[in-house]
């Protein structure tokens, strides 16, 4: 049983990732749409809303509760793995995606009302951030013990820079295409 539910708790995980990933790049074109003319903008605004309501209820959201439940059944059927300092510390980063995903929730609702206090640059940043989240589950979850975590914290670090000076490449490449 618990193979199983190991293999819901992971597919739940793809899933919710996938979300949080096209969930903020929607955020992205909603913000961008805000430039355009005002038949433009009403148009592509109530577009996205319906967009990013459906992705954030009927997806996402339920992806995250299906993962959180499937990983608190692994814990329950195999209590040992709460002695284990990988999992301790996966959780911590768990409890961080949760977060991230409550903030978005309450950017589409801002959104929704016409605020946008993020810039479209901000939230491709933002973006990144999820997948920092993502590498360091994972490479906790498959490494375990053997983590070395100086290389682990240096090698996080080093992918965040490389992601911000992607994102500002990009930014320059857009601007300039624009011109």
């Amino acid at each position: 049983m618990y193979l199983y539910i190991k293999s819901i708790h992971i597919i739940f995980v793809v899933c919710w990732m996938a979300g949080l990933f096209y969930i903020v790049r929607l955020f992205i074109y909603h913000t961008e749409a805000q430039e355009k003319s005002e038949a433009e903008r009403r148009v592509l605004s109530a577009q996205f809303e319906i967009m990013e309501s459906k992705l954030m209820n009927i997806i996402t959201t339920p992806a995250m509760v299906l993962t959180l439940l499937a990983g608190v059944a692994m814990v329950y059927i195999n209590p040992y793995l709460l002695t284990q300092s990988w999992l301790m510390i996966k959780l911590c980063f768990v409890v961080g995606l949760v977060v991230y995903h409550i903030i978005c929730q309450k950017k589409m609702q801002q959104m929704r009302k016409g605020i946008y206090t993020w810039t479209s640059t901000q939230l491709r940043l933002w973006n990144e951030l999820a997948t920092l989240f993502l590498f360091a589950i994972v490479f906790l979850v498959v490494l375990r013990s053997a983590l070395n975590w100086i290389y682990g914290v240096l090698g996080l670090v080093a992918f965040a820079v490389i992601l911000m000076i992607a994102v500002k490449i990009y930014k320059r490449y857009r601007i300039k295409d624009k011109a």
